[in-house]
């Protein structure tokens, strides 16, 4: 990063500077959305069963998803500290050996997953009505963890050097081709035989597996400062012990996330395809609007790390709190809107002539609004611990919001009380409400910002801030 823009995000105006950052993680991981949103729309036009089925599959592919998360990042971070260091031998050595790791967990995760999704459907108790087409489903999902993992993990050793521009264009492209062959392979036409819903996710492996072969291409031409070396797949253990070591915080904390999803999705399940398709609906909707919470987070995150790096400890603190109100106030004014157009908003996402349907689905998006500013904070004080080396407050918050709190509140409310169902969507609210006020007396301890890390790591969240803002001002 050149003097200029340094001294901008050390002395410039804070907001503008959030803005900057924000805007282009918003509207990168809004394309990377469109994935799903172009399935929730034309998997909506085939009723309340497809979307449950939808519904409950998505939950157990992000687990999946999850576990390579935190590796794809360690990668990227090792990767930009071989790069600053032009040792460019160990950049190829890095890339190569990480991409062996994406290609080994990647194969693993989707045959086990394969074989065992009969089981795994027979332990959420999904209602036989929509077993057979939940279960293709979910078949296919696991057939595309492979090429999920080697697209994640391309796009992060390309991060590393430098270059986001190449990854975006994929993405693009492969959304584009999704939107155009989802209807096509959902409803069939001339030699294309309709496959209902198993059609949707028929069309983003296809997409899925395009996007990594290029990928892969890329990578072993050697473009941009980084390459593979197909020689250089075996495993060096040295090598592996530190990208585990770097990865394992994060990939725990998406895993616990993603499991508590999916013992939430079994509650759920319990109580029919009907509530299973609102809860589907409920999901899609809040993912929308938890992207931005993200960017902003990102962006605190970035901000906080460099300026506590510098010593401006006061600076850090104010990017924050002004990060905090922006956040909080565009998600709640967002949280009204969707709150007076639930019903067109639910229109969107399934197509029902089924009254009772769409109704549950206003109620559940309804409830989904009292979490948007909620999540608006947490993402933002969660971007500030982690950036001041306190990845473990995060975590630990994590751990106390779904498994001592949504959890035994969602089953308590929903088995213990006449809420029913609402009991379990009225959990995450009120989980979300606790943990702020955790976050927010453990912020104004003030010890997430006195943290002293080791050589190596202030190396490591240095250069993963710098890859960020770098990312996010050139984009602009």
């Amino acid at each position: 990063m050149n003097g200029k823009k340094r001294k901008q995000l050390l002395e410039g105006p804070i907001l503008s500077s959030l803005i900057v950052l924000a805007v282009p993680i918003v509207l990168t991981n809004l394309l990377q959305t469109a994935y799903q949103l172009t399935d929730a729309f034309w998997v909506g036009r085939l009723g309340g069963e497809a979307v449950a089925a939808v519904a409950i599959v998505f939950p157990i592919s992000f687990l999946a998803i999850a576990l390579g998360m935190g590796f794809s990042i360690a990668a990227s971070t090792l990767v930009s500290q071989f790069a600053g260091a032009n040792r460019w031998d160990d950049v190829r050595h890095a890339a190569s050996q990480s991409m062996f790791v994406a290609i080994l967990m990647g194969l693993l995760l989707g045959t086990l997953g394969y074989l065992a999704t009969p089981n795994i459907l027979a332990l959420m108790n999904v209602p036989a009505n929509v077993f057979d087409s939940t279960q293709a489903v979910m078949r296919l999902a696991f057939l595309a963890t492979p090429f999920s993992f080697i697209f994640i993990t391309y796009q992060s050793l390309m991060r590393g050097v430098g270059d986001t521009m190449k990854p975006l264009y994929i993405v693009l492209s492969t959304v584009i081709l999704n939107a155009i062959i989802d209807p096509l392979f959902i409803f069939g036409w001339g030699p294309v035989p309709a496959m209902g819903v198993a059609g949707a996710m028929t069309a983003t492996l296809m997409t899925q597996a395009l996007a990594a072969f290029i990928g892969l291409y890329i990578l072993l031409q050697g473009s941009r400062g980084v390459s593979i070396n197909a020689r250089e797949f075996s495993i060096d253990y040295t090598f592996m012990k530190r990208l585990f070591l770097l990865g394992l915080p994060t990939s725990t904390e998406q895993v616990l996330r993603s499991l508590g999803f999916v013992i939430m999705t079994v509650l759920v399940v319990a109580y029919g395809t009907v509530e299973t398709a609102a809860y589907g609906v409920g999901a899609n909707v809040m993912m929308v609007f938890i992207i931005p919470a993200l960017g902003v987070g990102m962006a605190v995150a970035a901000l906080v790390g460099q300026n506590i790096g510098a010593g401006k400890t006061d600076r850090a603190r104010e990017a924050v709190r002004i990060g905090a109100i922006l956040s909080f106030g565009v998600l709640t004014l967002a949280g009204l809107i969707v709150f007076l157009a639930a019903k067109p908003i639910v229109h969107f996402f399934i197509s029902s002539d089924s009254i009772e349907e769409v109704a549950r689905s206003v109620d559940y998006v309804r409830v989904t609004v009292f979490s948007f500013g909620l999540i608006g904070l947490q993402m933002v004080f969660f971007g500030a611990f982690r950036a001041a080396g306190s990845p473990g407050v995060a975590l630990f918050l994590t751990f106390v919001a779904q498994w001592l709190l949504q959890l035994p509140l969602a089953f308590f409310l929903s088995r213990g009380t006449t809420l029913g169902v609402e009991g379990v969507w009225w959990a995450g609210p009120i989980s979300q409400f606790v943990t702020i006020v955790l976050a927010i007396l453990w912020y104004f301890k003030g010890t997430w910002q006195k943290t002293v890390l080791t050589k190596e790591e202030q190396l490591a969240e240095q250069v993963a801030e710098e890859i960020l803002i770098e990312e996010g001002v050139r984009k602009m």
